[in-house]
């Protein structure tokens, strides 16, 4: 087992890492920007070292400085949480190669299922289902035109190094089809660098389902169930749960095989979350594998009573997994909900001192923070500032839990999207567990969300 992990990131995730660290007995070191000196991860890890100004660029995302500090403080590994670098290869390998274990996967599988359309035919050779489409990368127009009037529309064009909804743009008939392709490998190169795009047909109205995979280095894979994603906004989720209150048994075993599947498809070891897409007649597809811990662990922590940053600690230091699959048991319900520093409305972000910050409790709730009263949320990264999961006996009690907890969740200093939250679990088709990924446009056209 490791003895010091340095923790390649921030704010929440850094804390949930800091726990599971202490647990195991390993000490850990925080990594902090100028503008996290007064963070509550620097505070509670063993040791802190800062590695640079506010921008990412300059500081969480700086491969030599974070190296840097894993040398000098003598960590034996990183644990790059989610974001930043979490599924870059090149610092993978950068780890590799100054003997550093990167807790995560290989860097030759962060590649491979990093490209999502080599992933697609990867996981095609396994018998997993995927959505029609372009084989590899779509870069003759006059193909695309060809493929896209034989599908039928409408498509979506996605960024095959992409993710977050970046690069991504759905093509309702062949007049928009340049255009669009032209948009959507823009904003790739914009935002990853790379302008390579696929196609494929578009799914309407699915739902998003993903599985929570696990696998070590001794050829042992697991998964521990699914979550069900489908509430987003622009591709970004908002509420998590799990189960999905629309898989059937036999819907479930069968999905969660598949993930299985596709991890043991390229010798897959660490945590892994495999996501398809489940149409309205119950087909489902395979969309993506993401390499890391995801924000939405907790949900799955909180219906298999499973720590999954201990599991992935364990696995990264070369033991085997001490479960099997019969032993995976499903207990009741749970979501998260994620609390962000917006405007509800705009969805601006609401950077700024908070006031006053006093979080729940009470049965059945887990608050994930940095968060505290008298702190700063700082402009230069992602708005989320807490993340609460409620847990009950079934959908229904996980639900009025989570709304007696959102409704004792007191923050004043910035706005948060809180009453947003509480909406949406107001609202009879969620009730219903009637959902899809376009859940949030048409509950905006019914509703009205208060900004307080």
């Amino acid at each position: 087992m490791f003895k010091k992990i340095l923790i390649a990131n921030r704010g929440e995730i850094a804390l949930r890492i800091i726990n599971a660290c202490r647990e195991l007995g390993i000490k850990t070191v925080a990594v902090y920007s100028e503008a996290d000196k007064d963070s509550l991860h620097v505070k509670f890890a063993d040791e802190c070292i800062c590695i640079g100004p506010p921008p990412a660029y300059k500081s969480y995302l700086h491969i030599p400085s974070i190296i840097a500090a894993a040398e000098i403080t003598g960590a034996d590994a990183i644990h790059p949480g989610y974001g930043f670098l979490a599924e870059n290869a090149h610092f993978a390998d950068v780890c590799k190669s100054c003997g550093i274990t990167f807790i995560g996967p290989e860097p030759e599988h962060i590649r491979l299922m990093g490209d999502k359309a080599i992933a697609r035919s990867t996981v095609m050779k396994k018998n997993i289902p995927i959505v029609p489409g372009s084989e590899g990368e779509a870069s003759d127009i006059d193909e695309i035109k060809k493929l896209a009037s034989q599908m039928g529309y409408p498509v979506i064009l996605k960024a095959s190094a992409g993710g977050g909804g970046k690069g991504m743009r759905v093509v309702w008939s062949e007049n928009d089809l340049q255009n669009q392709f032209e948009m959507a490998k823009t904003e790739a190169k914009s935002a990853f660098g790379n302008d390579a795009i696929y196609m494929e047909k578009y799914i309407e109205n699915p739902r998003h389902i993903e599985f929570q995979i696990v696998a070590d280095r001794h050829g042992n894979v697991i998964h521990l169930g699914e979550r069900e994603c489908s509430i987003q906004r622009n591709h970004q989720k908002i509420i998590e749960e799990a189960p999905s209150s629309i898989l059937t048994d036999s819907l479930r075993k069968e999905m969660g095989q598949a993930a299985k599947r596709a991890a043991s498809a390229i010798g897959y070891s660490s945590l892994g979350t495999v996501e398809f897409l489940l149409d309205r007649k119950g087909n489902f597809y395979f969309m993506e594998m993401n390499t890391r811990i995801q924000v939405e662990h907790t949900v799955t922590e909180g219906v298999t009573d499973i720590d999954l940053v201990k599991l992935q600690i364990e696995v990264a230091a070369g033991e085997k997994l001490n479960i099997r699959q019969r032993d995976v048991k499903i207990s009741g319900h749970a979501i998260e909900c994620r609390i962000n520093a917006e405007d509800p409305l705009t969805f601006m972000p609401s950077p700024g001192r908070i006031d006053v910050f006093h979080t729940p409790g009470g049965p059945g709730v887990r608050i994930d923070t940095a968060a505290y009263a008298g702190y700063v949320v700082p402009p230069y990264y992602d708005s989320m500032i807490a993340k609460v999961i409620a847990h009950g006996r079934d959908r229904k009690e996980a639900i009025v839990r989570m709304k007696r907890a959102l409704e004792m969740f007191l923050i004043e200093g910035v706005k948060t999207n809180i009453p947003l939250h509480l909406s949406i679990l107001e609202d009879e088709g969620f009730l219903k567990g009637d959902i899809n990924t376009h859940f949030m446009e048409e509950f905006f056209e019914k509703n009205e969300v208060s900004d307080s």
